[in-house]
């Protein structure tokens, strides 16, 4: 796990609200690296909510802030990967950022 520059506590809650964020639209653009720590954890999430019981839910729901997101989550977003195996986050490169040439990535789910 990348430590981000940041302490444990701001960096656990930092990929938590990224997280949520991809999951309520669907789509986020953020630093490469930051999207690939967050892309790491939102397969996980997706994979747990796709076996749809009450202990996923509640693993899902320590992560994820939002409960409406979680929501989501199990009845949108985890049965139309039923079918697939992984592959459920796609990053996509898309430059530099203005200011200090940090690269920068899209994160949406596929």
């Amino acid at each position: 796990m990348r430590k981000l520059g940041r302490p444990s506590g701001h960096r656990k809650m930092m990929l938590r609200n990224l997280t949520t964020d991809l999951f309520k639209y669907g789509k986020i653009e953020t630093t490469e690296f930051r999207a690939k720590e967050v892309r790491r954890i939102a397969e996980k999430l997706i994979t747990l909510a796709k076996k749809n019981d009450l202990a996923s839910r509640r693993l899902v729901l320590a992560e994820v802030l939002d409960e409406t997101t979680v929501k989501n989550l199990f009845e949108k977003i985890a049965p139309k990967y039923q079918d697939r195996n992984g592959g459920y986050v796609r990053l996509t490169k898309v430059g530099l950022r203005r200011g200090d040439s940090t690269p920068k990535a899209v994160l949406e789910l596929v």
